[in-house]
């Protein structure tokens, strides 16, 4: 199912969130509000597009606390900051842990309008590079294991004779394995599939 991007506001006070909703509003972009982020947490969908604009202090869980059980979760969404109790530590952690930006209360609609912005496009090439990764590691696993074999020796620079010669092969069988590699993988140079083949394993490393 394909979802518009969607701005969600966690903040609890109800005249920031509605003010933060009339902006984006502006930005003809789709928004959700709720009043903590626990509220937040038992409706949110990581599947969904979008960003997250939080306030710092609030009851319960703090907005940093929030932007941290999304990172442990593996979830990648955008996170704005708002803050009127800006603290040079409590900035820090969040930028370290992926934040978008720290923005001080009372910040002006085009900061805010620009970090929305910003983020929105950020998780639209995110989502863009997970999901052609995603494709590409299907691909791989369309591999045979014979096609598999030569694939690991292309990745160490093996010539076809010498993968001939460790599989106890022709060097024509090498070429045609070697050939439907590429065509199930659809790419076009060894550049390329190591790139990618490089790019899946770190992706999926723990």
């Amino acid at each position: 199912m394909q979802y518009k991007p969607t701005v969600y506001v966690v903040d609890d006070d109800q005249g920031a969130r509605n003010s933060v909703r009339a902006l984006v509003r502006s930005m003809g972009v789709h928004s959700e509000s709720f009043a903590s982020a626990e509220d937040f947490l038992d409706q949110f969908d990581a599947e969904r597009p979008g960003c997250l604009v939080t306030d710092l202090r609030m009851e319960g869980m703090s907005g940093v606390d929030l932007q941290e059980k999304l990172a442990a979760s593996g979830c990648h969404l955008p996170v704005i900051i708002i803050t009127a109790h800006a603290e040079t530590q409590i900035t820090v952690r969040a930028v370290k842990i992926g934040a978008v930006t720290v923005l001080e209360k009372p910040c002006q609609d085009f900061e805010l309008f620009d970090a929305i912005r910003d983020a929105l496009i950020q998780d639209a090439n995110f989502r863009k590079i997970a999901a052609s990764q995603q494709d590409f590691h299907e691909r791989l696993e369309t591999l045979s294991p014979d096609e598999r074999k030569v694939l690991d020796y292309m990745m160490e620079g093996m010539a076809n004779k010498v993968i001939a010669r460790r599989l106890d092969v022709s060097i024509r069988t090498i070429e045609n394995r070697r050939q439907r590699v590429f065509e199930k993988t659809a790419t076009d140079s060894l550049a390329e599939l190591v790139r990618l083949v490089v790019q899946t394993k770190t992706t999926s490393a723990p």
